[in-house]
């Protein structure tokens, strides 16, 4: 009963902004697994510029793979979990 109340008065009171809709309508329209590529394209692209000699672009490529993980995530939580509406 507890957690029932508690979880009305958390939708009741707890909504995304204006900008965090708009993302979310246009994030949930891509298919999850663009996400997945676009990671492991940074992650080869990352391999390539290693060896190529240019430590720092790898470096610096290397680390979209995490973020395109996290955004891949989000996308995968907006489609399943939904987001709220103002009525």
């Amino acid at each position: 009963m507890l957690e029932a109340t508690h979880e009305a008065y958390d939708t009741a009171h707890h909504t995304e902004g204006r900008v965090a809709r708009m993302i979310e309508d246009q994030t949930a329209k891509l298919p999850s697994d663009i996400f997945l590529w676009a990671a492991g394209a940074s992650i080869i692209g990352s391999l390539a510029l290693h060896v190529a000699g240019q430590k720092e672009r790898s470096n610096f490529v290397g680390q979209w793979a995490p973020t395109f993980l996290i955004l891949g995530l989000y996308n995968k939580l907006v489609k399943v979990a939904g987001h709220d509406r103002e009525s």
